[in-house]
């Protein structure tokens, strides 16, 4: 054992983080040792803190602190158009571009009978309950270009089907089986713009 055991517990805690290999969890634990005893109780204190006070928003699923997120009070966006995601992470990326001001609904997963994940198991009920009470919605399928993301995208395509529902799904230079959450912002937003409408 090179380091302390104190230390080895820390450096094993960050490499638990997505992205974070050996070298980088033990740079992160030693700055960690290098922080003021306050800083460290903050930070620590702020985990605590959100662990115990985020959770999904009870109309599109997304993370907040209240009830409803910060996107679904705003009056100012535009409720009929609903673009849909896979999780709350690519909420933060479509916000990063700025310039889409219609609403969210987090699916929580993607079908995929391999995995045992059926509809039932992703927040499409709620979907259903959203778009029954909107007049001429639209919902934007932001899903990645996996076979999950093509069952999931076809099972909504079909719940939907004769209820006078547009349905568009992102276009223009998304690579396939591409996550949404790495996209750059510029990518993002032509792909907004050049949605392709799929259903009839």
């Amino acid at each position: 054992m090179i380091y302390p055991k104190k230390l080895e517990n820390i450096i094993e805690y960050y490499k638990k983080l997505p992205g974070i290999g050996e070298k980088s969890a033990e740079r992160l634990a030693l700055a960690t040792l290098d922080m003021d005893t306050n800083t460290i109780d903050e930070f620590s204190k702020s985990l605590v803190e959100a662990k115990d006070t985020l959770r999904p928003c009870k109309i599109c699923g997304h993370l907040t602190d209240k009830e409803k997120c910060d996107i679904c009070s705003d009056d100012s966006r535009d409720k009929n158009i609903i673009c849909v995601i896979e999780d709350y992470k690519s909420v933060f990326t479509f916000e990063k571009v700025g310039r889409y001001k219609g609403t969210y609904h987090v699916l929580n997963g993607l079908i995929s009978p391999t995995e045992g994940i059926g509809y039932e198991d992703i927040n499409l009920s709620s979907l259903m309950d959203r778009v029954e009470k909107l007049k001429n919605p639209e919902l934007i399928l932001a899903l990645k270009s996996t076979i999950e993301g093509e069952t999931t995208t076809l099972f909504i395509k079909k719940i939907f089907e004769d209820k006078h529902v547009v349905i568009s799904r992102l276009s223009y230079g998304i690579p396939m089986g591409a996550d949404i959450d790495y996209i750059d912002i510029v990518t993002l937003d032509k792909a907004l713009d050049d949605r392709k409408k799929i259903s009839e």
